[in-house]
């Protein structure tokens, strides 16, 4: 297999850098570079590229309206963001993105997209954008991006048992495992709405679905056990309030 790709990114230095890191890598061709996102669209047009690598932020048109220009076209290869800012890693993952990479790129992290984008060429090659799945009738995301180590994951909602904030951090909590999230506490619950997550502490956000048990430490202080065994203390300001969403 050999993956035929095209670099795009405004600064000479960066397209340089990538393409020297891809030489090395097995299975893959640079095709062509090019240097705004209009050179893009038609790079993709004349090269016919299975995987472009893609920055967002370049002058006149950005990575998102690259791909949005080549949807209309009919034809969007494979492709891999790369950018220095992590704030646009959902909408990339939405938009079909096989990877989301952050500068500096390490050589572990650009041979792990590649091959995350060799298993999607033995499979079709051509990418769809992700269905935004919605909370009923908020139209708001019901997706979370979870970062671990350099690598970025699009979890559902529903995946998520609960969210902790610790300082500057945020914990996602899923049944085996924590994620880094992207976004403060407070922007997560924004975005999720609806009545799913309900805050039962100022930095614990729950998916009530997970609850499984609702226990009294005292008269105002309640212990919440979620479906990985998981506890956490509810807040006395929150108390009643979780414990009347709990037993609706």
């Amino acid at each position: 297999m050999n993956l035929r790709t095209l670099i795009v990114d405004d600064e000479p230095i960066a397209r340089q850098i990538l393409r020297e890191e891809l030489e090395l890598v097995q299975g893959v061709s640079v095709v062509g570079e090019a240097t705004d996102g209009f050179e893009a669209v038609e790079s993709v047009r004349v090269l016919s590229p299975d995987l472009v690598f893609l920055d967002l932020q370049m002058p006149g048109l950005g990575g998102f309206d690259v791909v949005r220009r080549l949807r209309r076209s009919g034809h969007v290869p494979m492709f891999v963001i790369v950018t220095a800012f992590d704030r646009y890693a959902i909408e990339a993952f939405e938009a079909g993105a096989v990877d989301y990479l952050l500068k500096p790129i390490s050589p572990e992290r650009l041979a792990q997209a590649v091959d995350r984008a060799a298993k999607m060429f033995g499979q079709g090659g051509e990418v769809e954008p992700q269905p935004q799945a919605a909370a009923a009738g908020s139209g708001r995301t019901r997706r979370v991006v979870a970062r671990s180590g350099a690598e970025y994951l699009l979890l559902n909602a529903d995946e998520v048992l609960a969210f902790e904030a610790d300082g500057d951090l945020v914990w996602i909590i899923t049944a085996k495992k924590r994620y880094l999230a992207t976004e403060t506490l407070k922007v997560i619950q924004e975005k999720l709405g609806g009545n799913d997550f309900r805050r039962i502490h100022r930095s614990v956000l729950v998916n009530i679905d997970h609850v499984r048990k609702m226990s009294p430490m005292s008269s105002q202080r309640w212990l919440v056990t979620l479906s990985n065994g998981q506890e956490f203390v509810v807040s006395k300001r929150l108390a009643h309030s979780v414990r009347k969403t709990l037993t609706a």
